[in-house]
C-alpha cells in the first residue's frame, strides 16, 4: 500500500531537481575546489612622500651599478610594466633568458609565501626582498647597496625626500621601502572588476571555470596560486643560440648550486630552487590580469597572442616534454575560444593602466650605448 506514495515521492523529487538544474545551471565541480576569483580586495594608500621617492627611484639609473639602467628599462610604463619583449635585456655585458612580466598589481603576490617570487620562484617571500635582490643580483642591476647609500646621500632630492619620508637620513633600506610603495599605487580596476562583462564574456567566465579549468592554476582575485607548474611550455631557443644570453642562463644556475650546470639545454625552471628532478620545466603561474598590455605571453616570450595561448592549451599544453602531465585537450569549439579570449580581455583595463613620465633626473654616468640592439 505504500508502493504508489514512494513512487509519486520519486517522481516529484525527479521533477524538481530536473527544474532546479534548468533554472540555476551548476558549474562543474572543478570550480569549488579552488579559490575564486573575483575583484582584488582593496588597500590602504601608501604614505604620498615615500610614493614620490620610489617613483623617482624607478626611473632613476644610478641606481644600476653602472648608470645605465633603470627598473623601468625592463619595466616600461608604456609597455604594460614589461618591455615588449620575449626574452628581456639585461645589466650591460649580459642579456637575460626570461621575459619580463609586469609589475602591475604585484602588490597582491604578498600572500603567497611558501614559493618564492619570480618565473622560478627563487627570489625572497615578500617584496622588499623582492628589491633587494633584483638591484644587487649580477645581472641585473648589480648595485652594491653601499654605493646605492652613497649616491643617494650626495643628491639633495634624496636628502630631502628620506627626510620628509622617513624621518632620518638616506639608507638602502629606506629606497626598498620607498620603491614598494611606489609598486603599491600600481593597481589596475577592469570591467570584470566592476562587473562589466559582455554576454560573450560571462560565457568565458563559465568556461574558464569550468570545462577549460583554467582555474585550476589561474585563481583567486590575482588569477594566480602563485605554485609551479608544467605546461610543456616550448623551449626559447634564442636563449641557447645566442652566447650572452646563455652564459647569463649559465651562470644563474651556477650561483644557486643547480647540478649538473653544463649539461642543461633547457630551461629548468623551479628545480633551481628545489634541486627535485620531478620539477625541471615548472613554472611560477603569472598573474592574468593586464594581459592585453604585456605581451608577448609564458616565461619565454614564445607566444606572441592571446589567440597562440588559448590554442596552446585547448590542444593540451606542449607534447615533447614527459614530465608535462598536467593538461588534457580541452576540445573547445572556435566559438568557445572567442568566448575564453573575450573573458580574458575583460581582465584588463579599456585604456594602458600608470602610464606616467619618468621625473626630472640629473644626468649620471654616460649611458652604455648599444650593447643589444634594442627592438620597439
Amino acid at each position: 500500500m505504500e508502493m504508489p506514495k514512494r513512487k509519486g515521492c520519486l517522481a516529484m523529487a525527479l521533477t524538481i531537481a530536473v527544474m532546479a538544474f534548468l533554472l540555476f545551471p551548476v558549474m562543474p565541480a572543478m570550480s569549488a575546489d579552488y579559490p575564486d576569483i573575483g575583484p582584488l580586495p582593496k588597500r590602504k594608500a601608501p604614505d604620498p612622500k615615500k610614493v614620490e621617492m620610489g617613483k623617482r627611484l624607478f626611473f632613476d639609473p644610478r641606481i644600476s651599478g653602472d648608470g645605465a639602467i633603470s627598473c623601468a628599462t625592463c619595466h616600461n610604463p608604456k609597455k604594460g610594466y614589461g618591455d615588449g619583449m620575449p626574452l628581456s635585456l639585461a645589466y650591460p655585458g649580459t642579456l637575460y633568458f626570461r621575459n619580463a612580466p609586469t609589475l602591475l598589481n604585484v602588490v597582491y603576490k604578498d600572500g603567497f609565501k611558501d614559493v618564492g617570487w619570480g618565473w622560478d620562484g627563487r627570489m625572497g617571500a615578500d617584496l622588499n626582498d623582492v628589491m633587494r635582490d633584483q638591484i644587487t643580483e649580477t645581472t641585473i642591476m648589480n648595485m652594491d647597496m653601499r654605493l646605492m647609500h652613497e649616491r643617494m646621500k650626495q643628491d639633495p632630492v634624496y636628502v630631502r625626500m628620506c627626510r620628509e619620508a622617513f624621518g632620518g637620513e638616506c639608507s638602502s633600506g629606506k629606497a626598498r621601502k620607498a620603491l614598494v610603495a611606489f609598486l603599491e599605487t600600481l593597481v589596475t580596476e577592469t570591467p570584470f572588476d566592476r562587473g562589466e562583462l559582455s554576454p560573450l564574456a560571462r560565457k568565458g567566465m563559465e568556461l574558464f571555470r569550468g570545462k577549460a579549468g583554467c582555474i585550476k592554476c589561474h585563481n583567486g582575485p590575482y588569477f594566480s596560486d602563485g605554485k609551479p607548474h608544467n605546461t610543456g611550455v616550448p623551449e626559447n631557443l634564442d636563449i641557447f643560440r645566442d652566447p650572452v644570453r646563455h652564459l647569463t642562463y649559465r651562470a644563474v644556475l651556477t650561483t644557486h648550486g643547480t647540478p649538473r650546470t653544463m649539461r642543461w639545454r633547457r630551461d629548468v625552471g623551479y628545480f633551481i630552487v628545489s634541486k627535485d628532478y620531478a620539477d625541471v620545466g615548472k613554472f611560477i603561474t603569472p598573474t592574468l590580469r593586464e594581459l592585453k598590455y604585456t605581451a608577448p605571453y609564458m616565461h619565454n616570450g614564445v607566444f606572441k597572442t592571446l589567440e597562440e595561448v588559448v590554442e596552446f592549451y585547448n590542444r593540451g599544453g606542449g607534447l615533447d616534454d614527459p614530465l608535462a602531465t598536467e593538461l588534457k585537450p580541452l576540445n573547445l569549439t572556435p566559438d568557445e575560444k572567442k568566448a575564453l579570449i573575450a573573458f580574458l580581455e575583460s581582465l584588463s583595463s579599456l585604456e594602458p593602466p600608470h602610464v606616467i613620465e619618468a621625473p626630472e633626473i640629473p644626468e649620471s654616468y654616460p649611458p652604455i650605448e648599444n650593447w643589444v640592439k634594442k627592438k620597439n
